[in-house]
C-alpha cells in the first residue's frame, strides 16, 4: 500500500490554517514559566513567519526564549533569538539570585549556542545595540506596569521590521499594578492585532503591511474563527502545562524527600535530647545525695501548702 495514500497532504484538506504540525510540537525544556500555554502558538508562529531575527524583552528563566530557539532549530531557520534581560528581577518576577542567569546560560551553551544570544542589561541600554526594521518577532515581557509597558513599546516599535509582529504578554492581567492591559487597548487595531485570554493573556499586533498570510487570516479572522483559534490553542497549551508539571514532580519530589530527611533528623535529635535528659536524672537519682535527701523530700511533700 502506498505511504502517501496513508498521509493526507495538508494541501489537499479543509485543514484550519492555525493548526500547523508546529502547533503540536512539545518543548524540551520547561524551567517554571506563566508562559507554558504559549509554547504551541509561538511554534506555529515561527513557521508562519519564518522570522531572520527574534528580540525577547524580559526572558527571566527562560522558557519563551527557548520554545521560539527550539521551533526555528527544528525548522532549520538561521534565526536567532536576541533575550534581553537584567536577570536581577523586579517587584512583580520577585529578586533573585546569580544562579537565574547562570541555568539560562548553561542551557543556552548546550543547546541553542548559535542561535540565542543573552543580552544582559537594561532593555533602554540595549536598544541602541538592535537597528531599526531588523527584528521580525518582538516579544515584550518585563515590567508589566503601564509605563514600563508603554516604554518598552515605544523605544523598541522602530525596530522591528515591516511585516514583523510584536507579543504583548499579561494582557490578561488587572491586579497588582499590572497595567499591560491598559496598552493593549490603546494599540490593538481591529484588522491587525489578535489575542489570547489563557495564559494571563498574549497579544499580537502586526506591523506595517501584513505580508504573511498566516498572520493576515489570523488577524482578520471572523468572530467564530477567532473563538476556535483560542479554544486550540488554549488546549494545546494546557497539553504543554501538563507536561511541565510532570517534568517538575522529580524536582519536587527531591525537594519533599530533602524536607522529609530534614524533619527525620531534627526528629532524632529532638530524642537524643530527650535520652541524654532521661540518662541526667536517672543519674542524679541513683547518687548518693540524691538517696540521703529523699527523708526531706518526703517531709517537704506532707508539709501544708501556704493559702
Amino acid at each position: 500500500m502506498s505511504t502517501d495514500a496513508e498521509t493526507p497532504d495538508p494541501e489537499a484538506v479543509d485543514q484550519p490554517f492555525w493548526l500547523s504540525p508546529a502547533s503540536f510540537w512539545m518543548p524540551t525544556h520547561y524551567p517554571l514559566s506563566a508562559w507554558f500555554t504559549h509554547a504551541p502558538f509561538a511554534s506555529w508562529l515561527v513557521d508562519s513567519i519564518r522570522p531572520r531575527r527574534i528580540v525577547e524583552l524580559g526572558t527571566h528563566l527562560g522558557f519563551s526564549c527557548f520554545a521560539f530557539a527550539e521551533a526555528a532549530s527544528r525548522l532549520g531557520l538561521p534565526t536567532t533569538v536576541d533575550a534581553v534581560d537584567s536577570w536581577e528581577g523586579d517587584d512583580h518576577a520577585g529578586f533573585y539570585d546569580e544562579s537565574v542567569f547562570e541555568s539560562v546560560r548553561t542551557v543556552v551553551e548546550q543547546d541553542f549556542p548559535r542561535t540565542v544570544v543573552l543580552n544582559r542589561g537594561w532593555f533602554s541600554d540595549v536598544r541602541p545595540r538592535v537597528a531599526d526594521q531588523s527584528v521580525d518577532i518582538l516579544h515584550i515581557d518585563g515590567r508589566h506596569g503601564y509605563e514600563d509597558a508603554t516604554e518598552d513599546y515605544e523605544q523598541w516599535r522602530s525596530s522591528v521590521a515591516d511585516g514583523g509582529v510584536i507579543l504583548f504578554h499579561d494582557i490578561a492581567e488587572r491586579e497588582r499594578g499590572f497595567g499591560v492591559w491598559r496598552l493593549w487597548e490603546e494599540i490593538a487595531e481591529p484588522g491587525r492585532s489578535f489575542f489570547f485570554e489563557h495564559g494571563h493573556g498574549l497579544g499580537l499586533l502586526a506591523v506595517g503591511d501584513i505580508r504573511y498570510k498566516p498572520i493576515s487570516r489570523l488577524c482578520g479572522a471572523d468572530e467564530e474563527t477567532a473563538a476556535k483559534i483560542r479554544g486550540d490553542f488554549s488546549r494545546l497549551g494546557d497539553r504543554v502545562h501538563r507536561q511541565a508539571w510532570l517534568e517538575s514532580l522529580p524536582a519536587e519530589l527531591d525537594r519533599v524527600n530533602a524536607l522529609a530527611h530534614e524533619r527525620s533528623l531534627q526528629i532524632d535529635q529532638t530524642a537524643a535530647a530527650l535520652e541524654a535528659e532521661r540518662q541526667y536524672v536517672q543519674t542524679i537519682k541513683a547518687s548518693t545525695s540524691w538517696r540521703i535527701t529523699a527523708p526531706l523530700r518526703a517531709v517537704g511533700k506532707l508539709r501544708p501548702h501556704r493559702a
